[in-house]
């Protein structure tokens, strides 16, 4: 005998566990009620029909304790789980192995039915399921429409079609979201279908069912992204209809440039690329000739007459466009002079240096680094250009110039990154100095709940191993939590009287928050201060503790 066959497909408890006892005590009660008809048990999967208000289709998957699938009610759709779906495992474990051994297949059985009737029945047949089944209907009408209608009524009823598949009817719910996408997706089969027999209409009703489905997507709880799958699909087959199609041109170039600059979805970005075997050379150059008319037309900006509006419409778009032409046509100075049309900010200066080493013109990116230091010199210094300028300024042998620059950025907007690429520069004297600096700008710094301006100092003296100087800063100007936290376990050794006070307020914290996560925290943290009490002095603050604490039940276990 077969072990594993004689235990059930699913495990039982497994199944409990995963959905609760009252989705399966529900499941349960619908299996008994025989409501359950299994269409298919095979090796890999079961497939099943459930019945109730509405019928249901339930696929699982997996044996034992791992079990999946799917089940068409919205409840699955919420959860991931259903009463369906637990029907479905205990029936499947109620027709044994038996079931499988012989492969029950409904569908199979309908098959041979089916292959034993004459067309006219066939038909008959169908036509029955088309009057009551609205989703074969659509189908079956597109199907129709494609294989003997002429080409102006064949677009427009498609037309038509495509505008019922995605009309909203007000808001489509989330629960709704999946059935409207299958709509949607049945009218693009009819689409794909035509591409091969009439290129022509199918590159039209491919593009209006991208613009009905952009129209559709504010009306639609779309929390799974069908809207953007679906029209990932229609653009590719509107590519491919093009391919087949063979549109002039500059229509085409014409076309699809407008649609990338108001793209809201950005369907068509990189469309130039995309369809470059479709445009050809003079489709291509079209496009070209588009973007760079638009992009002459947009103001340049700079550090120095900035309005505060942002960059003009379009910018990124007609710049990524440009810059695919010119990096296809090998032209690395017009790549950098799209890059430096519109300077206004750090970063748009370090991305131009940035792309200057990348194509090894590493003098070119140090004067664009430069310029962008100077051009905000008044301003917050971006510390990653600040970086890319020492480090270039290093390389070209002039290390003063790189000091200052850090210097300049330490004055202004101090850091540790900062500190540690000065000390790297100037070495000890460096570091002395700007712990002057630091300790100086504090004279009459105050903290606050969200501001710790001793922070920064502290954290250097601790890397420096300076734990006096730190814990008196922390005693004159205050400190953030995690830094005395971080503070207190680096200087155990030199300084457990600190450490032990840091520690305690933080037990009391934790201990007055409460929950099983704090006074675990807390309880973890005792014994870590019992190494450095002595033996009586931890047994007086654990008493404490308890007296101060006593009613927090929890806590005490954690104590005993």
């Amino acid at each position: 005998m077969n072990h594993e066959n004689s235990r059930p497909r699913f495990d039982v408890d497994a199944l409990r566990d995963l959905v609760g006892d009252k989705v399966f005590s529900r499941g349960e009660a619908y299996w008994r009620d025989g409501v359950v008809e299994l269409l298919a048990v095979g090796p890999k999967r079961v497939l099943a029909q459930v019945a109730g208000p509405q019928d249901y289709r339930v696929e699982l998957t997996g044996r034992g304790e791992s079990a999946d699938g799917t089940c068409s009610c919205p409840a699955f759709g919420d959860w991931g789980y259903c009463k369906h779906w637990v029907a479905t495992a205990l029936a499947a474990n109620a027709a044994g192995s038996d079931a499988e051994a012989k492969s029950l297949d409904a569908f199979a059985e309908i098959r041979r039915y089916l292959n034993g009737k004459d067309v006219s029945a066939l038909v008959e047949t169908i036509m029955d399921c088309v009057e009551r089944d609205p989703i074969l209907f659509r189908r079956l009408a597109a199907a129709s429409i494609v294989t003997h209608e002429d080409g102006a009524t064949l677009e427009a009823r498609l037309g038509k079609m495509i505008d019922g598949a995605t009309a909203t009817n007000g808001f489509v719910d989330y629960s709704e979201a999946a059935c409207w996408a299958r709509g949607v997706d049945e009218v693009l089969d009819v689409i794909a279908e035509l591409s091969t027999k009439q290129a022509g209409i199918a590159l039209g009703l491919a593009m209006r069912t991208i613009d009905r489905i952009e129209s559709a997507i504010d009306d639609i709880d779309d929390s799974d992204g069908h809207c953007g799958a679906l029209l990932d699909r229609a653009c590719e087959l509107h590519r491919t209809a093009a391919q087949t199609a063979r549109p002039a041109p500059l229509s085409l170039a014409r076309d699809l440039f407008a649609r990338e600059m108001k793209d809201n979805y950005d369907i068509f970005g990189g469309a130039a690329g995309r369809y470059g075997d479709i445009l050809g050379d003079e489709g291509l150059a079209e496009y070209h000739r588009l973007a760079t008319e638009a992009w002459e037309k947009l103001p340049a900006s700079s550090g120095k007459n900035r309005t505060g509006m942002g960059r003009p419409e379009n910018h990124f778009r007609l710049r990524e466009l440009l810059d695919f032409f010119a990096e296809r046509d090998g032209d690395v100075e017009a790549r950098i002079a799209l890059r430096a049309k519109h300077l206004d900010s750090q970063g748009s200066y370090l991305k131009i240096a940035q792309f200057c080493l990348s194509q090894d013109r590493a003098k070119e990116a140090l004067r664009w680094v430069e310029d962008g230091l100077w051009m905000f010199e008044d301003d917050l210094p971006d510390e990653r250009l600040i970086a890319l300028a020492v480090d270039l300024l290093s390389k070209a042998g002039r290390d003063g110039d790189a000091e200052a620059h850090l210097w300049r950025a330490f004055e202004k907007a101090p850091s540790l990154e900062l500190y540690q690429r000065l000390c790297k520069a100037a070495g000890a004297a460096a570091r002395d100095k700007a712990v002057k600096r630091l300790q100086s700008r504090l004279t009459g710094a105050k903290s606050s709940a969200w501001h710790f301006p001793a922070d920064l100092l502290i954290t250097i003296l601790m890397e420096e191993k300076q734990f006096e100087r730190a814990w008196l800063n922390v005693r004159d100007h205050g400190a953030s939590e995690g830094l005395k936290q971080k503070l207190a376990r680096a200087s155990e050794a030199t300084h457990p009287r600190e450490a032990l006070m840091v520690y305690a307020a933080s037990v009391d914290q934790m201990a007055q928050l409460g929950g099983d996560g704090a006074y675990a925290e807390a309880a973890a943290l005792i014994g870590r201060m019992a190494g450095l009490h002595g033996a009586s002095a931890h047994a007086a603050y654990l008493a404490d503790v308890k007296v101060r604490f006593g009613r927090k039940r929890n806590f005490m276990k954690l104590l005993a």
